[in-house]
């Protein structure tokens, strides 16, 4: 994927420390004192434009959501939408997913969404794919048991091998929904993708996978 470069956007996100969190390891084992709170943590891992935690911020403010995302021209949007909308209980870290188990403690994360990821569909970039064993084995290290993972794409493909990965990993899979947009599932917010290619009548895959306790 080709991204288009925004000039200024490395300046704009250091200049808001307060929403795009720095040297995010600092605050390891500690993001409810960042917050002022002791309100459940969800991340989302490649959270782009912040569309979908903007959502999900502003339906449920009982919840602290922070959205990682490592373009700056991409995680920029997100910053301007939290600002217009004033939402404090929404923070984002310009960073790697890779690099999850140095920003946050074990049990500190209760969900994790991962939402129209890239497929990297060829088998040599297996281990890239987010839904991945290693990357389950990080999401599992900073969650409690019982932790849940809530997946959506719009590719079978990559929907088929997540489905196996969770399983091969002894996780419970509940809600697996196979058309999103025609199932009985409420409260589901959409993402920039999930808006462009339902309109073009694609099928929204979804589940829910659960770490056992």
């Amino acid at each position: 994927m080709r991204l288009r470069n925004k000039p200024g956007a490395s300046e704009a996100l250091l200049n808001e420390p307060s929403i795009v969190i720095q040297n995010p390891e600092t605050h390891k084992g500690k993001w409810h004192e960042l917050f002022g709170n002791d309100n459940p943590i969800h991340i989302e891992v490649g959270t782009g434009k912040g569309q979908f935690l903007t959502g999900m911020s502003q339906l449920h403010p009982n919840i602290n959501y922070i959205g990682v995302e490592k373009y700056d021209s991409v995680i920029i949007t997100a910053l301007e939408r939290i600002k217009e909308g004033g939402m404090p209980n929404f923070k984002l870290l310009n960073e790697d997913v890779i690099h999850l188990t140095n920003y946050f403690s074990s049990g500190e994360i209760e969900r994790v969404y991962i939402n129209f990821t890239d497929p990297w569909p060829k088998n040599r970039h297996e281990k890239r794919r987010l839904t991945h064993e290693g990357f389950l084995k990080m999401y599992d290290q900073v969650m409690p048991k019982n932790g849940e993972i809530h997946f959506k794409t719009d590719n079978q493909g990559l929907f088929e091998y997540s489905l196996h990965s969770f399983s091969k990993y002894g996780m419970i899979l509940n809600n697996v929904s196979l058309d999103l947009h025609n199932s009985d599932i409420e409260g589901n917010i959409m993402t920039e993708y999930e808006e462009k290619f339902s309109a073009k009548g694609m099928r929204i895959y979804r589940c829910e996978a659960q770490f056992r306790g």
